[in-house]
This record gives C-alpha cells, sequence and structure tokens, in this order.
C-alpha cells in the first residue's frame, strides 16, 4: 500500500519507480490472462456446440439411409406381392400408387414405383437400329445417333453408315476408346458422337438402360412414341389412339392388342412388345430432422423376390 500511495504522489515529471512498473505490467498480464481464458472458454463451447451438431447430424442421416433402405424393402415386397396376383402389369395397378408419407420418429418416408420396360432399352439398339431411328425421327433427333450408339456398344471395330468406331473417338483432342459393351447407366451417352446435354435430355423420358439387350416394351406402359418405334408401320396417331383405349381397358395379353389395331399394314414382332415387365424403378425419400436420403434402384423381378441391379443413394 506504501508503495501505491508513493506511485500516486509523484511528480508527473519524475521517472515512475520501478515498483509502480511491475504493479502496472502485473495488472496488464492478469488482464490478458482473463481475456484470454474468456476468449478459450467461448471457443470451447463453440466446437462443442458444433461438434454436437455434427453427431446430431450425423446420427440422423444414419437413420435416413437406414428409412431409405427400408424403403428399397417396401418396392420388393409390393412387387414380390403383385407378380403373386397377375401376369399382366398396367398403369392401374396398386403398385403404381405413389406411397403417402409415413410419419416416423423424427421423420417421414415417401416410395414410389415406376415401370422401366414400357421404354426403349438403349441396350436394344445393337440389333434394333431401325427402331431406335424410327424414336429418334419421331422426337427430332438425327437418325445418325443411332449407329453412333451401336458402334460404341458392340464388340467390332467396323463402323456402321452414319455411325462412329476407335477411329473417330481417338482423333478427338482428348482421345478414348468406344466402350464395346452394354450401357449401365443413361450418363454414359455424353461420350457417344451426337449426345449433347440437350439430345439426352430429350430422349430421358423415352428410353432406359436395362442390363438384357433383348428386352420387350410393355405396350401397356409405352408412350405412343415408343409404340410406334418399335411396331413397324405404325404411325404417331394410331399409337396415341392405342394409348388412349389403354387407359380404359389395359390390354390382356399380344393378341388382345394386335385385335385392337386401328388398321392393318403394322408388322407386330410377338418378341418386341410385352403386357408384363420385369424391370422398375425404386425411389424412396426419407427424412429425420434436417437430413434428408434419397435412395434410388433399378429393379429386377424375374422371380418372387426382386434383386437390385443397381442403387444409389444421395
Amino acid at each position: 500500500m506504501k508503495n501505491t500511495g508513493q506511485c500516486k504522489k509523484l511528480n508527473p515529471d519524475k521517472e515512475m519507480p520501478m515498483g509502480c512498473k511491475q504493479q502496472g505490467v502485473a495488472i496488464i498480464m492478469v488482464l490478458l490472462i482473463v481475456a484470454m481464458a474468456t476468449s478459450l472458454a467461448a471457443y470451447m463451447a463453440l466446437q462443442q456446440n458444433l461438434w454436437q451438431r455434427q453427431v446430431e447430424s450425423q446420427f440422423a442421416r444414419a437413420q435416413a439411409r437406414q428409412l431409405g433402405a427400408a424403403g428399397m424393402d417396401w418396392g420388393r415386397a409390393v412387387l414380390a406381392e403383385d407378380a403373386r396376383g397377375s401376369s399382366v402389369d398396367h398403369e392401374k395397378e396398386i403398385w403404381t400408387l405413389r406411397l403417402p408419407a409415413i410419419p416416423v420418429e423424427g421423420g417421414e418416408v415417401i416410395g414410389a414405383i415406376e415401370d422401366r420396360q414400357g421404354l426403349f432399352n438403349l441396350n436394344n439398339v445393337v440389333t434394333n437400329v431401325a427402331q431406335f431411328q424410327r424414336l429418334l425421327g419421331v422426337l427430332g433427333l438425327p437418325a445418325d445417333l443411332a449407329p453412333a450408339l451401336a458402334d460404341w456398344m458392340d464388340a467390332d471395330s467396323e463402323a456402321q453408315s452414319g455411325g462412329a468406331e476407335d477411329g473417330y473417338y481417338l482423333a478427338l483432342p482428348q482421345p478414348y476408346r468406344t466402350s464395346n459393351r452394354a450401357l449401365v447407366e443413361i450418363g454414359e451417352l455424353a461420350g457417344v458422337r451426337g449426345y449433347d446435354s440437350r439430345t439426352i435430355d430429350v430422349l430421358r423420358a423415352f428410353v432406359s438402360v436395362l442390363p438384357a439387350n433383348r428386352t420387350p416394351v410393355n405396350v401397356n406402359f409405352a408412350p405412343a412414341e415408343v409404340m410406334m418405334a418399335v411396331i413397324e408401320g405404325m404411325t404417331l396417331s394410331d399409337a396415341r389412339l392405342l394409348v388412349q383405349q389403354r387407359q380404359g381397358q389395359p390390354f390382356k395379353d399380344i393378341a388382345d392388342f394386335k385385335r385392337r389395331l386401328p388398321h392393318g399394314g403394322v408388322k407386330v414382332v410377338d418378341n418386341d412388345i410385352s403386357v408384363k415387365s420385369d424391370y422398375f424403378w425404386v425411389t424412396g425419400r426419407a427424412s429425420v430432422g434436417q437430413a434428408q436420403v434419397v435412395t434410388q434402384a433399378l429393379m429386377h423381378r424375374a422371380s418372387n423376390w426382386p434383386t437390385i441391379v443397381w442403387q444409389s443413394v444421395q
């Protein structure tokens, strides 16, 4: 206390005693330490809060993924039950209805099943170039896209008329070879000559990518453009009439389909069409808290319990 009093009575023009200087430094150090401790405590609290939120988010996402997987099992069960009760697939069946949102603890799950065999299987192109060219024509796309895709997938190195083999692709600024195999998903078209993003977007509503290279088109689901493409001699207006008719009365079998053709002059190859589907697209959307997961799968119903060809989780 004595030193403090002396420090107060010092003449401002005289130098402060050493003890007073040390006392001032000590006070400043204490203040700095308190400030650092406060900042560190605040930082640790913030980090702990962030860590807790991350853990909660990861837990919620894990739960959502499990719900998405459950959605896939739901789809398989529905398709298996449908196969046991019917040998014909059409737009009026129960499985075509979207599963309404089902509440679960902390969230909800939604499911949907879509037919994939009413679309034109791009892996059919190698043996059905003419059919794909008819589809391209009605969609306003270049006919050369058909042989280009066939060359991309076939095993030989001989380019078809309007097509492209390794010689074309190896001459590009960033060269690569043809795949010489069937497509796995539609995005692969981006590597094929002539298939830009606009072309692929136009095709999406009319084509599918199925692992089998000879799948018939289910006429109970086929858009008019696809129906016209797979049946030689059919006009688009005839195909639209058939699509309109099936909405009230689905085709029971191929014979029933043939009986309802508007007129003769068409060439129906039985192996090209069907009233039954084996491939389906199943989507499950699950949300838990702020976490949302979308699970999609291509399913093959070759037996009572469908198998997953491939799936994605996002």
